[in-house]
């Protein structure tokens, strides 16, 4: 069983103005794969506390899986992908160009996402966008390869004697 983190930024959501409906709808859809969502924090658009979140999640919780929420869009308050640059060892460009691929086969407006995708340590990091319908489809559609990639890393770090 992988652990799940669930990082939702949002300044709105931060100040309480608007609700966080995708947490709830990744958790959903990662328990019913028998993953283990162990925290879900809700932050503003502010990159250092973005990276700092994800530096612990990753080096000090050794999550396995975190998908982001929000702040991938056009505005100068979307650093999502900013924050995310700054913490990976590796990027995974294939995650983020597969989602959005299918996601223009829904909306043409997927070609304005700047999510990314990567490696940090064990931890994998994957940027979605904040609406939770987007969410749901970009998430079922993912979730199989990811739990092999996931568990590429696992099996690297284990022959490598981590």
């Amino acid at each position: 069983m992988y652990k799940v983190a669930i990082v939702c930024l949002s300044d709105k959501g931060y100040e309480g103005i608007r609700e966080d409906k995708s947490t709830k709808v990744i958790e959903e859809i990662v328990t019913k794969w028998k993953y283990e969502v162990i925290e879900k924090i809700l932050l503003p658009d502010e990159i250092e506390m973005i990276e700092k979140k994800l530096i612990e999640l990753c080096d000090s919780k050794k999550i396995d899986l975190i998908f982001t929420t929000g702040g991938t869009g056009f505005t100068s308050r979307d650093n999502t992908p900013e924050a995310t640059k700054r913490v990976l060892t590796r990027e995974v460009p294939g995650i983020a160009e597969a989602i959005r691929a299918y996601s223009i086969t829904i909306t043409k407006r997927a070609m304005l996402s700047r999510g990314v995708s990567g490696i940090r340590g064990e931890t994998l990091i994957i940027n979605l966008p904040g609406s939770p319908k987007a969410v749901s489809e970009i998430v079922e559609y993912i979730i199989d390869t990811v739990g092999h990639g996931l568990d590429l890393i696992k099996k690297g770090s284990q022959e490598c004697g981590r």
